[in-house]
């Protein structure tokens, strides 16, 4: 029996827009409110995302208060996808989540720094982001608040059945998440909030309920719409049996990979506990990997994509 695994799904007429810019959607209610901000392939493998976007499009879903924005990110790579090589769809030039600086959106030398410089408006526009993604091996979700502690009260507000990751980003680049507002203080832009949810396994049927979970949560946070609405045109979605208390994870250090012979010692999937620093969890080309605290938890661990300079593992501390 073959496993069952997400399909590729057809956008159709929906990756045309509505805005002039393809695969970006945009609806204003006429009334006071919030813009939010829904994005989804990002990466052009995780497709996730661009179920929960389709849904809320084919449902016809609009704003009661403030505006909703749709956006397909990276539609030429989500055209490569194939699922027996599905990392292949990630980016078509560079990953399009390391380009959300101000010099590298000036230099448009590849096809994602352009596909980043015609999204920046939105972007810049929103009030609140939600920015669906999915990940390389089997993993329970996580929702990835940035270090900004109003995101951090937003997560837990949701109370959803993703980890909360507090995680300072990449050091090769700005993410959408945490691009011009999203990135400032709680003092400089206090109305923004911006979230990353990893959904999942990028083939996992299950990863596209957790992303059309987490639309409907922030829907009713941002106040767009109502619990009516939601019920109406979205049933299903909000999996109340999914709510809970998640646990809180502060990343304190992470491991890159010198080459691609690194390895673990054990078939790690993400938020295993380690009781004791010190404790040798695999081989970074010859050098031992350890846990550098008591109670480490790691985060996102995948040697799918190990090579020199690839962030293969996340240490993080419950908070």
């Amino acid at each position: 029996m073959t496993e069952e695994v997400l399909q590729k799904p057809e956008l159709g007429l929906w990756r045309e827009g509505n805005t002039g810019t393809e695969g970006v959607w945009s609806f204003d209610s006429g009334k006071p409110g919030r813009h939010l901000m829904i994005s989804a392939l990002v990466h052009g493998n995780e497709l996730c995302g661009a179920w929960a976007l389709l849904g809320l499009l084919e449902r016809g879903l609009r704003p009661r208060r403030g505006r909703l924005s749709l956006a397909f990110c990276n539609l030429a790579a989500f055209d490569r996808f194939d699922p027996a090589h599905h990392d292949a769809a990630r980016f078509v030039d560079e990953d399009l989540n390391r380009q959300w600086s101000a010099e590298r959106l000036a230099a448009p030398s590849s096809a994602e720094r352009r596909r980043a410089a015609t999204l920046r408006p939105f972007v810049e526009a929103a009030d609140w982001l939600l920015d669906l993604h999915s990940m390389h091996e089997p993993s329970a979700p996580l929702l990835l608040t940035g270090v900004q502690p109003r995101n951090l009260v937003l997560a837990r507000a949701l109370q959803g059945e993703a980890a909360i990751v507090i995680d300072a980003g990449h050091a090769d680049g700005v993410r959408m998440r945490d691009f011009g507002r999203f990135g400032s203080s709680d003092e400089a832009a206090p109305e923004t909030r911006s979230l990353l949810l990893e959904c999942g396994y990028h083939l996992d049927p299950g990863s596209r309920g957790v992303a059309e979970d987490y639309c409907a949560r922030l829907l009713l946070a941002a106040g767009v719409v109502d619990e009516d609405d939601v019920a109406a045109l979205l049933p299903g979605w909000l999996r109340r049996d999914a709510a809970r208390a998640a646990p809180a994870l502060r990343v304190r250090g992470a491991v890159v990979a010198r080459s691609e012979r690194f390895r673990f010692n054990q078939p790690f999937t993400g938020l295993e506990r380690i009781a004791g620093a010190g404790t040798v969890i695999g081989d970074n080309d010859g050098e031992p990997v350890v846990t550098p605290f008591d109670d480490c938890v790691l985060v996102m661990p995948s040697t799918r994509q190990a090579r020199a300079g690839v962030t293969v593992v996340r240490f993080a501390e419950l908070v």
